[in-house]
């Protein structure tokens, strides 16, 4: 059973060892989340959000030159452009769109007893939606969480938590066994007619729910939320056995993909900022040489040069001043070398899949090409599906445990298929189907035929077509 009284809770280890260190329960949460709220694991998460939702270093750009000090200063009459070309965010929505693209397929065994049927109002388009976004930030974050909680319709919901607002505590090294986990979020609330954002925080125990006020790195229980357990069942107050939290990773280390690429998405947007800047400054296209107009210490050569496009020297030959031009050549294609470099390594170090490769461009794929130039993607999607298959499982416990409790009993194993959105060659694909007639079972091949969106429901029409037409077959009269 997943559901107890919340009479019989029990603390969990977590907060034993707090105790034992000489803080209370309240001290130890404040000090965990304090270490973590400024640490580099959520600082990398915020990163990743911030890169996919097109805010990145970039924004900080400015032109520089040595100041008469020595020290740089800011130019500011020079044309200072802060282009992003996010080919992270086109990384991030390559890898959630062709592992949850297309709603996961659930798969039971035997006969469809009301089981089924329950599994299918559970696990609707929303529920896929909220998958989607939970593969989303679980690419930028390492790991999300989904909440399962019963809503006041009685229906089992899940809610999509984002990784940077969960503080788990976990049980085990392996990140297994959840004991508790703290969620800080923030809403906005008006003083006046000033609006403030103030951080709440939930903390889901087994034995029941917390609720504080994260104010100053202090947690403040909230005055306006009584503490209580996760459900109620026939008017009592109950919980789940285990924390209702699922975590979700991208894979067993919870690493966020932009720990791979950020470097790389920083020089992409600097050489393609400063190709801009450099081809936009007609000026310096044409650096104007003065002689005989003064000398100028370094410092301010260098600022002439940045802002002025001049220098001015003095010459000891005893000519006259005069103005000659020392003309600056940019190369475009040195630059669309580099920046196609910079784009290749984005793709390859961050797994990703090349649209432009030229098994695709050069003529018609096989199945053979398409597999090859996807070849990375799939290792990164390998690691994703396990864990997704792990948590969907868990997942599982409370969806059977919220079913009993209504009377309908698990009466086959769920197998969770993920169909990938791979392009392919639906021409060679579908004689293999047509050729593996006889060798593999029907299921299996209509499993893979390309037009096949759900596998049972395409297997029960082949069946229904094949018993109509024996009857119209038993129609026709015998011969003598």
């Amino acid at each position: 059973m997943f559901i107890y009284n919340t009479l019989n809770a029990v603390f969990d280890a977590i907060v034993r060892n707090g105790a034992q260190s000489g803080m209370n329960e309240l001290e130890f949460l404040e000090e965990e989340l304090k270490r973590w709220w400024d640490g580099k694991q959520r600082k990398d998460m915020i990163t990743g959000l911030a890169y996919y939702s097109d805010r990145q270093d970039i924004e900080q750009k400015s032109r520089r030159a040595i100041g008469p000090n020595g020290n740089p200063v800011d130019v500011h009459n020079l044309p200072n452009f802060k282009i992003m070309d996010n080919q992270y965010g086109i990384l991030v929505d390559q890898k959630n769109n062709y592992l949850l693209g297309r709603p996961v397929e659930i798969k039971t065994e035997g006969k469809d007893d009301g089981y089924t049927k329950a599994l299918d109002e559970i696990f609707t388009d929303d529920y896929w939606e909220t998958m989607q976004a939970t593969g989303e930030n679980s690419i930028n974050c390492g790991v999300a969480w989904q909440f399962v909680y019963v809503g006041a319709d009685g229906k089992l919901r899940v809610k999509m938590l984002r990784g940077d607002r969960v503080l788990p505590f976990w049980a085990d090294e392996e990140h297994k066994t959840l004991d508790a986990a703290l969620y800080v979020y923030p809403i906005t609330v008006y003083r006046g007619r000033t609006p403030e954002t103030v951080y709440k925080a939930e903390y889901y125990m087994k034995n029941g729910i917390q609720y504080y006020v994260y104010d100053n790195q202090r947690l403040i229980p909230d005055s306006e939320k009584t503490d209580a357990t996760y459900l109620t069942v026939d008017g009592k107050p109950m919980n789940w056995r285990e924390v209702p939290l699922v975590a979700f990773k991208r894979n067993r280390h919870e690493q966020p993909l932009i720990c791979k690429v950020k470097c790389l998405q920083d020089a992409l947007n600097q050489l393609t900022s400063w190709f801009a800047d450099t081809t936009s400054e007609d000026i310096r296209n044409t650096v104007l040489v003065l002689y005989n107009y003064d000398g100028e210490n370094l410092g301010e050569f260098r600022r002439n040069l940045m802002t002025y496009g001049a220098v001015k020297i003095r010459r000891d030959d005893g000519q006259n001043g005069g103005v000659e031009a020392l003309h600056v050549e940019v190369n475009p294609e040195n630059f669309q070398l580099i920046q196609n470099l910079l784009k290749r390594a984005i793709i390859e170090n961050g797994r990703g899949f090349d649209s432009k490769d030229e098994r695709f461009t050069s003529g018609p794929a096989n199945q053979m090409n398409i597999q090859a130039a996807y070849s990375d993607i799939d290792l990164d999607a390998n690691q994703m599906e396990t864990q997704f298959k792990v948590s969907l499982r868990r997942l599982m416990g409370f969806v059977d445990t919220y079913l009993a409790a209504k009377g309908i009993k698990a009466t086959s194993k769920v197998e969770f298929v993920f169909n990938r959105n791979m392009l392919t060659n639906e021409a060679e694909t579908i004689a293999n189907c047509r050729n593996s007639v006889g060798i593999l079972s029907d299921e299996t091949i209509i499993s893979n035929h390309p037009w096949t969106t759900d596998t049972a429901k395409e297997l029960e029409r082949v069946q229904k077509e094949r018993a109509e037409a024996m009857e119209g077959m038993d129609q026709f009269p015998k011969g003598e």
